[in-house]
């Protein structure tokens, strides 16, 4: 037996049948990959609070999860069992509102202006306009940072910025494409 051999067979036996898989830390940031009818989200909790609800690629969002609130991220699917539930509960229409502390630590400061109100100016089945929007944050020239400003949201779905259409009534974009918008519209408005 050479050297290799030998300290291979000694890892071996000293393992023995009460050997146990290594104990990771926990996170300061539990994420998880979420497939639903409007596409995978990427669902993340921080200190028991809601952070990320995004449609942007792992890589991008976990990034920006290290940089903006802690480096220690990791996938625990079980952390988001209650913010899974009720998103499918919404995506099925059984749920109108979410019971979730939400946290816009990724969002920028114009962007927590625009989305703090939102739930309120915005009920389920109900819609408005960017124009409308820039005028209830009293910026009723911004429109356009409004849309700039939505379509960064790091809480979609959530916080309902796809209740926000154009002044003509078009949809314009949304982070999961317009057709997850038209799915969200279209079962909100069967209420």
């Amino acid at each position: 037996m050479n050297d290799l051999e030998q300290r291979l067979s000694l890892l071996d036996a000293s393992a023995g049948p009460t050997a146990r898989p290594p104990v990771l830390p926990t996170a300061d940031v539990s994420y998880t990959l979420h497939d639903t009818a409007i596409g995978t989200l990427l669902l993340a909790i921080a200190a028991g609070r809601v952070v990320a609800s995004s449609f942007a690629d792992e890589e991008t969002m976990t990034n920006r999860l290290a940089r903006a609130i802690s480096p220690r991220v990791l996938r625990q699917p079980g952390e988001l069992d209650d913010v899974r539930r009720q998103m499918d509960e919404f995506l099925a229409g059984r749920r109108h509102t979410f019971d979730l502390e939400v946290d816009l630590t990724l969002a920028t400061p114009f962007q927590r202006l625009v989305l703090g109100d939102l739930p309120i100016h915005t009920s389920y089945g109900r819609t408005t306009t960017y124009g409308r929007v820039a005028g209830e944050i009293n910026r009723p020239k911004a429109a356009r940072a409004v849309g700039t400003a939505l379509g960064a949201n790091p809480l979609c779905v959530v916080l309902p910025c796809h209740r926000v259409i154009g002044a003509s009534g078009a949809l314009t974009g949304y982070a999961g494409g317009l057709e997850a918008k038209r799915f969200l519209l279209d079962l909100e408005s069967k209420t």
